[in-house]
């Protein structure tokens, strides 16, 4: 089955195509989609949904979105569905507000959500989450991933998902829990 993923984001469409493997997984753009389909759903559901809904309709194919991102407990949750655009100024520049966020607080525990929504152009939906938990580091650690996952120290892999192998990470992963889920479903 050919699944369209409803995502600009690389790092996203590479841990999709390897935590659904069996599945032919195409990009927006190699499906003709070069939308953004607005987010402007209060939960991560809702707006993995928007982009579902958006790209089979324009692709007439199945649609694969996520929305995904951090709720830091002592943040009471934020930056949640703002996630990637925290700060405004990208990766670097959301760790580092985090950072100044979070300053000397000695509670970090947070986790990562994901909701993912494969809609089908006869207008079938399936939906999951997945969660993954541990606390927010002080400093950056780890090279690999992106986003947050320099800072984020996994309870499950008692290292940051920047330090993890891929398949490490993946394992345990918000995503790849909801992606896990998901893949049940079909």
């Amino acid at each position: 089955m050919k699944i369209v993923a409803a995502t600009g984001n690389a790092h996203k469409l590479k841990e999709i195509r390897e935590i659904l493997g069996g599945f032919e997984v195409l990009s927006a753009a190699e499906a003709g989609f070069f939308g953004e389909p607005e987010e402007t759903g209060s939960t991560f559901l809702e707006n993995a949904l928007i982009k579902a809904r958006a790209v089979a309709e324009a692709t007439s194919l199945p649609a694969l979105a996520d929305d995904s991102g951090l709720c830091v407990d002592a943040l009471g949750g934020a930056p949640g569905i703002f996630s990637a655009r925290f700060s405004g100024k990208g990766d670097t520049g959301n760790r580092a507000l985090l950072l100044e966020k979070l300053g000397n607080t000695e509670d970090r525990r947070a986790h990562f959500c994901c909701a993912v929504a494969l809609v089908f152009p006869d207008g079938r939906e399936l939906t999951a989450e997945g969660r993954t938990y541990g606390s927010i580091l002080h400093e950056a650690r780890g090279a690999g991933g992106f986003g947050y996952d320099p800072l984020f120290l996994s309870d499950d892999l008692g290292m940051t998902f920047a330090e993890a192998a891929e398949a490490e990470k993946n394992s345990v992963s918000h995503r790849g829990r909801a992606l896990a889920a998901l893949k049940e479903q079909l």
